[in-house]
């Protein structure tokens, strides 16, 4: 069989142009099959993503809840490249802890395998799900590594490319900018609404400046911008001696409450989904996932100087991992035990979960009892 053939049916479609369902439901009425291998055509290639409820930050823990939002991109056909997505879900559909976690078969074919993998990886870029944890930051992630990429693949490849889990990646330098500039439009923007409110001051004491300074994740980058409302925005980006880059041209159709950020940087499309944060935006985009505020000058200055706040230590703590159901509890309180010990089991999307101890502790208080359906990081029992 061609390496371009794979046992996914969607895959083989697209390639072959044939409908295997059909084949077989014909063939499964009593009809003789109409194709004979010399009429089968082989034509690009074809990649298929699962899209799990899974969380991968998480070790692969199952997710489930309500699909608050389910936002696949478009399915068809745009300039010979396709995307497919075979579903049997719906926005406001439970992911229930009884079934498989498999949500969607997002496929995209194209004429070589590069170009299935760009158009898989904005496929992935513009699907929007919301109300549980997914996999698509891994998957997207995936379509951009480097060797993915070369093709260099075995059975090893999580186990070698991730030990020690996976975790969002830093972006290269034409992805930052990518982030930086979709943050500073979406500022922009909401700086050009405001300004449009009525009877505000005006005069020479009010000046808006286009000189912004956005922090993505911890790094500081200041932008120059002109243009919006009706008009393409321009942005350039402005180092440390105030030299300024070549300016780039933002166009783009996005409105505040909309998830996904559609639009182009000088004429190349670019997806970033968005979610509203305290003072910013949450940006993901290519397995990246980062915090964006955009700041005046100054109050980037002062920002920089605020304490960072650390987080909460949940070590003495056994969390739930995932949201389930408690199967059995194996210790009580006043308990020692010993690093590796079975502390309790967890059953989530028809596997049971064994949780242990990470390391040697005494059992001080046990809030969860055989039967209990818990929340994710729902505190189970706590040591000293």
């Amino acid at each position: 069989m061609n390496t371009r053939l794979q046992v996914e049916h969607p895959v083989t479609e697209l390639v072959t142009g044939i409908d295997l369902v059909e084949q077989m439901i014909r063939v499964a009425a009593g009809e003789t099959l109409a194709i004979a291998q010399g009429d089968i055509k082989l034509n690009g290639w074809a990649i298929e993503s699962r899209v799990y409820a899974e969380d991968p930050y998480r070790g692969f823990l199952p997710s489930t809840g309500r699909l608050s939002s389910y936002r696949p991109p478009p399915e068809g056909v745009t300039s010979g490249l396709t995307i497919r997505n075979d579903t049997g879900v719906r926005e406001g559909g439970e992911i229930s802890v009884y079934y498989d976690p498999m949500i969607a078969k997002l496929i995209t074919h194209g004429p070589d395998r590069d170009a299935a993998v760009d158009h898989m990886s904005g496929a992935l870029d513009a699907f929007y799900i919301d109300g549980i944890r997914h996999n698509i930051p891994f998957l997207s992630a995936i379509m951009s590594h480097p060797r993915w990429r070369k093709g260099a693949l075995t059975t090893g490849f999580i186990a070698e490319e991730y030990p020690d889990g996976f975790s969002s990646r830093a972006p290269s330098e034409e992805e930052r900018n990518t982030l930086v500039m979709v943050a500073a439009a979406i500022d922009h923007l909401g700086n050009q609404r405001r300004r449009e409110i009525t009877d505000q001051m005006r005069g020479d004491d009010v000046q808006f400046t286009r000189s912004r300074v956005v922090k993505l994740g911890e790094e500081f980058q200041k932008v120059l911008l002109s243009g919006g409302y009706g008009e393409d925005i321009e942005i350039a980006l402005v180092d440390e001696g105030g030299a300024e880059s070549a300016r780039t041209t933002v166009t783009f159709d996005w409105w505040f409450g909309a998830p996904v950020w559609s639009g182009s940087l000088n004429g190349v499309e670019v997806s970033v989904q968005v979610r509203p944060i305290l003072n910013g935006v949450a940006l993901a985009y290519r397995g990246i996932q980062m915090p964006a505020h955009v700041y005046t000058e100054r109050e980037a200055e002062l920002i920089a100087l605020m304490p960072v706040r650390k987080p909460p230590d949940t070590s003495r703590k056994l969390l739930c991992p995932m949201p389930g159901l408690v199967v059995s509890i194996h210790v009580k309180e006043g308990q020692s035990v010993k690093a590796g010990e079975a502390l309790c089991v967890v059953e989530a999307m028809k596997m049971e979960n064994i949780l242990r101890a990470e390391r040697d502790c005494t059992v001080s208080e046990v809030f969860a009892g055989t039967g209990d359906s818990l929340a994710v990081d729902a505190t189970i029992m706590t040591f000293v």
